[in-house]
């Protein structure tokens, strides 16, 4: 459910430095994502605040009299860090015009480490009298003006501060900086002790399911627009989707629907309850269109909140528009469920589907499912369970036939529904998956006729679907998610298997679209190898792989390619395969070739729960 949900203050380690920038810390809990000045802790100066110490909270203080430009450098880049109004602290290590031209908002630059100023440089070249002080990293992603975050591959950061003399009162010279980069310059510690992701929701087209559109938010007061948490969320639920997310979702909220004028701050009632004041734009929509947009709205708040929200009013013009529940909020969205226990599935070692209890403090043995799929009648190598439960489908051990059937009642298992002629299982059919539309999607992986394979419904006769930007990259693995407009690949090609996320596109007849995957952008751009992966939630992916020159390991990634380090998980070894549920309290299940099918229970290590076994899955 997006990156770390509240926060703790702490007190921060002492650190040796010469910088104008102090940081304070307290201890509390941050239940609604709203931030508040602590009024006691210790006061200390800090270079930057350490890695892991999300905590901490830094306050920037202004350049000292006759401040030398080393001074000015390191003070300017440490206030980039602070939540100052405006950023005005940040602001006197400037000169005017420089004043005028920095924009903190236009976007930010995430850096490895904290940005490193090496120099100065003198003279400066082409820039006039001064010192240039060029400031190197490893640049690890950038967010952009819409709070959209975009990883990169780790590569060299490598821009300038230039510094002049200025006059100042009585006719003295100070040192300020007159060149810097737009925007703001951070080292990944900062940001995420500064920031925060939350998923705005909106609908997937034509449909009555909300789909997750992860961006980032600041952890308190937005310097900039002096918005807190909960205000920022709702601005950028009403700013509209991302461009990535725009061409296969719609927001119910009218066109032009912003918050009231000089809203700043929202708070939730002691019922967690929370009214949201709009302009007049909203007082055009029905009371149906109404609740479809206090939907949106109550997803997207969950993000922010320790505890369930209570209910969500809108208020056009100071009338109301309409009430929304959490209870009845959840006719939106996109997996239900099926009111059964959830449990996930697995292949026993005959080759049979059969239910595991992952939930249970002790697992009770695993029950074989009804049909051909469970009697042993098709012998199984990967699995798919519809979200339903009622059906699933099977590629058999060799990899070479689909098979769908009920799971509820014995039936014969009749033709599959698709057959690979690859030569090898390697070269043929991948485990299946199934979205919340109840279309199941499997690819062949057969080098003479690759291609991604749609089933409507779970049968009839299959549509190839058209991947944009494959780039003679060949599909491993696939993920569908619950809403059915992203789809998660794992992508081989040079001897390294990447993961991907596509758009699904739907055009034409709606009753049987020309359906695509579009524009693919890399969800763990560090990873040289990608192993195994399933969603985990609205906007989140578990996965199995390593980076260049390391070990497994098994960690949370978010569809925008953004980590945390609280999202590394514990360590299992020679891991094939996971499954992970919708609910985030629902254990994760992975095929380990040392230890058999294990769970990872909450607050737990790795348990095995039978030792032979493989494609252990949920439903989707």
């Amino acid at each position: 459910m997006g990156a770390d949900r509240g926060r703790r203050y702490g007190l921060g380690r002492r650190r040796r430095s010469t910088s104008p920038v102090v940081l304070l810390g307290t201890l509390g809990l941050l239940l609604s994502g709203c931030g508040s000045v602590p009024d006691s802790g210790e006061v200390e100066p800090v270079k930057a605040s350490p890695a892991g110490e999300s905590q901490v909270r830094v306050y920037a203080v202004p350049p000292r009299e006759k401040a030398e430009p080393d001074e000015i450098v390191n003070g300017f880049l440490e206030a980039m860090t602070s939540d100052d109004p405006d950023f005005a602290m940040a602001r006197k290590y400037l000169t005017k015009s420089a004043s005028d031209y920095w924009e903190p908002g236009a976007g930010t630059t995430v850096l490895r480490t904290a940005p490193d100023p090496a120099g100065p440089k003198e003279p400066a070249s082409g820039q006039g009298p001064g010192l240039t002080y060029p400031l190197y990293g490893d640049r690890i992603a950038d967010v952009d003006a819409s709070h959209v975050y975009h990883p990169a591959e780790p590569a060299t950061y490598n821009q300038a501060i230039h510094l002049v003399q200025q006059t100042v009162a009585d006719g003295k010279k100070e040192w300020r900086i007159d060149s810097l980069p737009q925007g703001l310059v951070l080292g990944d510690s900062d940001f995420q002790r500064n920031y925060r992701s939350v998923n705005k929701y909106y609908f997937a087209s034509g449909q009555n399911s909300l789909v997750a559109d992860p961006v980032y938010i600041r952890q308190r007061i937005d310097p900039t627009t002096r918005m807190d948490p909960v205000t920022q969320a709702v601005k950028v639920l009403l700013d509209g989707p991302t461009n990535w997310l725009k061409p296969v979702v719609e927001s119910a909220f009218p066109q032009g629907t912003g918050l009231e004028k000089d809203t700043r701050t929202l708070e939730f009632d002691d019922r967690n309850a929370l009214k949201v004041p709009l302009n007049g734009k909203a007082a055009k929509a029905g009371r149906t269109q109404c609740r479809k947009m206090a939907a949106q709205l109550l997803f997207t708040l969950r993000d922010l909140t320790a505890t369930p929200v209570g209910q969500v009013e809108l208020l056009a013009d100071g009338s109301s528009l309409c009430v929304l529940s959490g209870e009845q909020a959840e006719e939106f969205a996109a997996d239900r469920g099926t009111g059964r226990g959830d449990d996930p599935y697995y292949v026993d070692e005959l080759g049979r589907l059969a239910l595991l209890r992952a939930g249970n403090e002790e697992p009770g043995s695993p029950t074989p499912v009804a049909g051909p799929l469970g009697d042993g009648t098709v012998k199984l190598g990967a699995v798919g369970v519809a979200r339903d439960e009622r059906r699933a489908a099977g590629v058999t051990g060799d990899g070479k036939s689909l098979y769908v059937s009920s799971i509820l009642s014995d039936s014969e298992p009749g033709d599959p529904l698709v057959s690979s002629h690859g030569t090898g299982p390697e070269d043929r059919l991948t485990a299946p998956s199934w979205d919340g539309r109840g279309d199941l999607w499997v690819a062949d992986r057969n080098p003479d006729e690759p291609r991604l394979l749609r089933f409507a419904g779970g049968k009839g006769t299959p549509q190839t679907v058209t991947v944009e930007g494959l780039d003679g990259a060949r599909i491993e693995g696939l993920r569908v998610s619950a809403d059915g407009v992203r789809i998660a690949l794992q992508l081989s090609k040079d001897g390294r298997t990447m993961l991907q996320i596509g758009r699904v596109e739907r055009h034409a007849d709606a009753t049987d679209p020309v359906v695509s995957v579009a524009e693919l952008q890399s969800a763990a751009p560090q990873m040289e190898t990608v192993t195994a992966m399933s969603w985990a939630g609205p906007s989140r992916l578990v996965v199995v792989g390593k980076e260049a020159g390391g070990v497994q390991q098994v960690r949370y990634i978010q569809t925008d390619g953004s980590t945390s380090a609280s999202g590394v998980l514990p360590g299992v070894n020679q891991v094939t395969a996971i499954a992970a549920g919708d609910d985030e309290n629902q254990p994760l299940v992975a095929d380990s070739q040392d230890a058999g099918i294990v769970r990872l229970p909450s607050g737990a290590n790795w348990q095995t729960m039978v030792e032979t076994g493989s494609s252990p899955v949920y439903p989707g």
